[in-house]
């Protein structure tokens, strides 16, 4: 394994036990005494930590070393036990809805308590501009709603084009869809603009999951 590829894995590896435990990547560094930037770097790929840096954080997640080094790409958010079954998605077009979409590329199992609290379905990430919290190939499982809290990751359609995944952000004057990825800028629309365009949220992301 190249050193680039170790990089990665462990930044996919790291992003997921952060996704897992609710908290900001800047909350963990805080608790783990990093700064924000050296974390970060960890976190995007760009720099491996020393093995001791490694295992410490292992320690506060309360995993093996391994968990951080190896490709769990096939385990990752896979489900223990037998849930109900869901269809994952390529894409979610515009004007069509969930059930009737027929761009079907797999499916998924959830846990049966989950099933319960609403429809759900998968969506196959396309792009980079969701990292390094989500890759490119990586599925998330996504309940349908047409409304979501300031700070959560939704799917949103934007003038009538397919569905896009970012974190929303509420204010008094209207929402931000927010990339990840700090090269992408925000993309903000007034209460206005969310009904001429018109801007609809259909779900939130509650889960990330490894790659079909």
């Amino acid at each position: 394994m190249t050193d680039e590829e170790q990089k990665r894995i462990f930044s996919k590896n790291l992003n997921y036990y952060i996704s897992q435990s609710g908290l900001q990547q800047k909350e963990v560094a805080k608790a783990l005494g990093y700064s924000a930037t050296t974390f970060n770097t960890w976190c995007v790929g760009k720099i491996l930590p020393s093995t001791g840096k490694i295992q410490r954080i292992a320690d506060y997640f309360k995993i093996g070393k391994s968990d951080l080094l190896d490709d769990k790409t096939h385990l990752i958010g896979k489900p223990t036990v037998k849930g109900v079954t869901i269809k994952v998605l390529g894409r979610v077009a515009a004007g069509v809805p969930i059930e009737a979409i027929e761009d079907i590329i797999g499916t998924e199992e959830i846990p049966e308590d989950l099933a319960k609290t609403g429809d759900f379905f998968g969506l196959k990430i396309h792009g980079d501009s969701m990292e390094p919290r989500m890759f490119e190939g990586d599925i998330i499982i996504v309940r349908q709603q047409d409304d979501a809290e300031s700070g959560d990751i939704v799917i949103a359609m934007v003038n009538g084009s397919d569905a896009t995944c970012k974190r929303l952000v509420k204010y008094a004057s209207g929402i931000g869809l927010i990339s990840l990825n700090g090269k992408y800028e925000p993309m903000m629309f007034t209460n206005e603009e969310i009904l001429e365009k018109p801007v609809k949220i259909i779900g939130k992301v509650v889960e990330l999951r490894g790659k079909l």
